[in-house]
């Protein structure tokens, strides 16, 4: 795990070296390790590099790092899993290794195979790669995004970074907003990829490769996951192959020479991890969860089940609301406006992991693979619910919905009614994607200034998942859904959370679900064996009855949410009446005045439940005070105080 960065130039620059210097600063956090800085190319290409020493200790793990002969530079982010098996076959073709670490594998593989280097690869990575010989720049990025990679054309190059900070340590790089990303952003709570918040950068998105050649960008998608042909199997057959994946996926995850540990919420996949982990290690697992001390919300009490039954090395910690202490330092970790209220506990959860354990394992990635939500639940009902009398789907019952209080609970059925009869009037294609909405537009236009309204008006916010949508329609209605996921929430969202969370501590995460074998696997497996009656994860759970207590894969999906609504009536009222209602944030333009003190007045009174708009705005407000308020130079460190 690292922080990577670098700038390739027209003409020869005398301050790229200071540039990467400061990059590498501002990245620190992603690498306390080592720092290295590589100048090449005539002058014109410099690669940085901030490591996390996980795979190899020695100094002979020090990159940026070059082949044999000094002609290929790597500098790399992420663990490759199947180094060990790649190793001997690239020995065997006569390439010589001068230490144990895995980037040396990518370098050789490259050598081997060039940009389709790769499709080798099994693990999670963001990589920058030059040839000399070439005068070729690549950029790649792994299969489902789980580490990331952003860039920007300047006047005078190509510059890239792991996060948006580094970026902005260029003052060729602007801080011009894109207003089309904060309106998606006001949509999802995320900032869709490729976009970013700021106009000039982009994403490079997952399981794809960049080029620049000759001053020219090209960009390929190197991997898809194909849900068809689907696979003949008999629900046993299929059981039993799916252990064989994922224990595989969970003991290459292994591979480490620091100590490691696990995640662990009580959920089904986190469990599994751990019970394959216990399965495969000599020492107790060390496992860690988080709660909040209210009964809605907290897990805690089923992670100690898990934790007991496989006599882990258990530790927990409970979040309270003054627990948004830390939102400066968070803010600034994600680099652009980011809602998911769950990146706070997962912050607080990394942090005490870090204080024993450099590598966590977690299950992300189960509910994207075998349908673990409920609004696949909710789509299905949507198909059958096309078949009800016109006005009773478009009119009664839409009617109906807004009279449903929403519950505060996650999982409250009232808020799920409410939520799928409100969809309805939706068209079908389009009703799912309300489900990943925090604000629909007419929540959000009834905000927006006119000014700011007539910018976004013509930009659809469901465009970034239309057109994920659209191109599959060949695929049953789940396999298409899972799909959507897969390519948006999933690398958009989940991960960027859990890669900021856990890197701003120097933790690296690791994602048996992520496996891409396993997960071509499952891909290819029959709807029936995800999602049963009402049943979710249906063979997930049966072919984990003979590894987990059966009260934890009887349980309900509870979701890591966070008690907001509470938070905002009572002990933080004051504090986000006053960041909202701030002239500052007035005086940006975008939201009007009146109509926030109407959202605060009505969540406050207990007349709606606004929770995910208000963290929404927070979050942008304090993004604006951390980004644009502050001057450029300012941007190394998180600031001492938004509010």
């Amino acid at each position: 795990m690292c922080g990577i960065s670098g700038k390739l130039t027209h003409h020869p620059d005398p301050m790229l070296s200071s540039l990467i210097g400061q990059m590498n600063g501002v990245l620190r956090h992603r690498g306390p390790d080592d720092e290295g800085i590589w100048l090449g190319g005539n002058g014109r290409i410099a690669l940085g590099q901030r490591r996390l020493a996980i795979v190899d200790l020695s100094p002979t793990g020090h990159q940026p790092m070059s082949n044999e002969d000094g002609s290929v530079w790597i500098t790399y982010n992420g663990e490759i899993y199947n180094h060990p098996t790649l190793r001997p076959q690239l020995e065997a073709r006569g390439h010589h290794y001068r230490g144990t670490s895995d980037t040396e594998t990518i370098l050789h593989l490259y050598e081997e195979y060039g940009r389709d280097c790769v499709t080798h690869l099994r693990g999670m990575f963001a990589f920058a790669l030059w040839d000399e010989r070439q005068q070729t720049l690549l950029l790649a990025r792994d299969r489902f995004g789980k580490k990331p990679l952003v860039y920007a054309e300047t006047a005078d190059g190509l510059i890239f970074a792991s996060e948006l900070k580094g970026l902005l340590q260029d003052a060729q790089v602007s801080r011009e907003i894109d207003e089309v990303a904060l309106h998606h952003y006001l949509t999802y709570g995320f900032i869709p990829a490729p976009r970013t918040i700021f106009r000039q950068i982009r994403k490079l998105p997952p399981a794809h490769t960049l080029c620049w050649q000759n001053g020219r960008l090209t960009l390929a998608r190197y991997w898809s996951l194909n849900y068809l042909p689907k696979l003949d199997l008999s629900e046993a057959e299929a059981a039993e192959q799916l252990i064989h994946h994922l224990r595989a996926a969970v003991q290459i995850r292994l591979m480490s020479d620091v100590p490691l540990g696990a995640f662990l919420s009580g959920g089904i996949d986190s469990s599994a991890v751990v019970a394959f982990m216990a399965e495969a290690m000599s020492a107790p697992v060390k496992t860690f969860s988080i709660g909040f001390g209210a009964d809605s919300y907290d897990e805690t009490a089923y992670a100690r089940q898990v934790a007991a039954y496989f006599q882990t090395e258990h530790r927990e910690f409970i979040v309270a609301p003054e627990g948004l202490t830390i939102l400066p330092e968070l803010v600034w970790g994600y680099g652009e406006p980011f809602a998911d209220s769950s990146a706070l506990p997962t912050y607080y959860v990394a942090r005490m992991t870090r204080q024993h354990v450099t590598v966590a394992l977690n299950g992300d990635g189960g509910d994207e693979l075998f349908g673990g939500y409920a609004r696949y639940q909710a789509h299905r009902l949507a198909l059958a619910y096309e078949r009800l009398p016109h006005w009773l789907r478009q009119k009664a019952l839409p009617a109906f919905a807004f009279l449903l209080p929403e519950s505060d609970a996650y999982s409250s059925p009232t808020r799920r009614l409410k939520h799928f009869l409100l969809a309805q009037k939706q068209p079908l294609d389009r009703r799912y994607g309300r489900w990943l909405t925090l604000m629909d537009d007419a929540q959000k236009f009834a905000l927006y200034t006119p000014e700011f309204a007539a910018q976004v008006r013509p930009y659809d916010a469901f465009a970034p998942l239309g057109e994920v949508y659209g191109q599959t329609a060949v695929l049953p209605w789940l396999d298409r859904l899972l799909r959507l996921d897969t390519h948006t929430y999933l690398p958009d969202d989940l991960l960027v959370k859990v890669d900021i969370a856990t890197m701003l501590h120097g933790l690296e995460g690791r994602s048996p679900f992520l496996d891409h074998e396993l997960a071509e696997f499952v891909a290819r497996l029959p709807s029936q064996y995800k999602i049963r009656g009402r049943q979710g994860k249906y063979l997930l759970k049966k072919a984990l009855a003979p590894y987990l207590p059966a009260p934890i894969l009887r349980r309900p999906k509870q979701g890591f949410a966070v008690p907001l609504a509470g938070w905002f009536r009572r002990e933080l009222r004051e504090t986000v009446r006053a960041v909202l209602l701030d002239e500052r944030a007035v005086g940006r333009g975008i939201l009007r005045e009146t109509a926030v003190a109407q959202l605060l007045d009505e969540h406050i009174a207990g007349k709606a439940n606004h929770r995910y708009p208000i963290w929404q705005l927070l979050m942008l407000e304090l993004w604006f005070r951390a980004y644009i308020d502050r001057p450029r130079a300012a941007l190394t460190a998180p600031p001492a105080d938004l509010f």
